[in-house]
């Protein structure tokens, strides 16, 4: 395993670099996986004939890359095996059914997201993920609260627990586990 760099101390800004960086150390070597900025959408490339996997986020936004990072981080063996972890996606725009279902299954990544978020010193925001769709009532904040309480409770994964201890060193920020840490930003 390799080691992570010194701590840096608290740092003046959030470099999705630096993401990629963590991330190599703490799991290209074991997983074959590189998260890698740069792309239109996000999404999970499983690696053929000894090629590493590829975890692509949103351009390089820091936050993207933390957020699929958190997919990748409770994504199974199985779901390692298919493109996007094998899940559905509708774009922008879903209706409200569409919608709770959405909610449904990205309550526990944008927990995790939080949790790695508050680790790196960097602000939340939950994401509905739909500006043109019909959201309509929702408990989404809550849920993701649900989420998180669970987790820091200690059914985190390994691999998350691993990288947001990896994240408290690298930005010398507060310690993640503290739940009087969490506050959620607007939507």
């Amino acid at each position: 395993m390799s080691r992570l760099p010194a701590a840096s101390g608290r740092c003046a800004g959030h470099r999705s670099a630096d993401l990629e960086m963590l991330f190599a150390v703490c799991f290209q070597g074991r997983w074959r996986t590189r998260l890698e900025g740069g792309a239109d959408e996000p999404l999970y490339l499983p690696g053929g004939d000894g090629a590493l996997h590829r975890l692509c986020y949103r351009a390089d936004y820091f936050a993207s890359a933390l957020h699929e990072i958190a997919h990748w981080c409770i994504a199974g063996p199985a779901r390692l095996r298919q493109v996007d972890f094998g899940y559905w996606y509708l774009p922008d725009g879903r209706d409200a059914a569409a919608q709770r279902a959405f909610e449904a299954v990205e309550a526990r990544p944008q927990a995790l997201e939080w949790i790695f978020s508050v680790a790196a010193g960097y602000r939340f925001r939950p994401s509905a993920d739909n500006l043109q769709g019909a959201c309509g009532p929702s408990d989404f904040g809550a849920r993701i609260r649900a989420e998180l309480e669970c987790c820091l409770a200690g059914t985190l994964p390994p691999r998350a627990l691993r990288f947001a201890d990896a994240l408290r060193q690298f930005y010398g920020s507060d310690d993640w586990r503290d739940p009087r840490g969490y506050r959620m930003a607007p939507a």
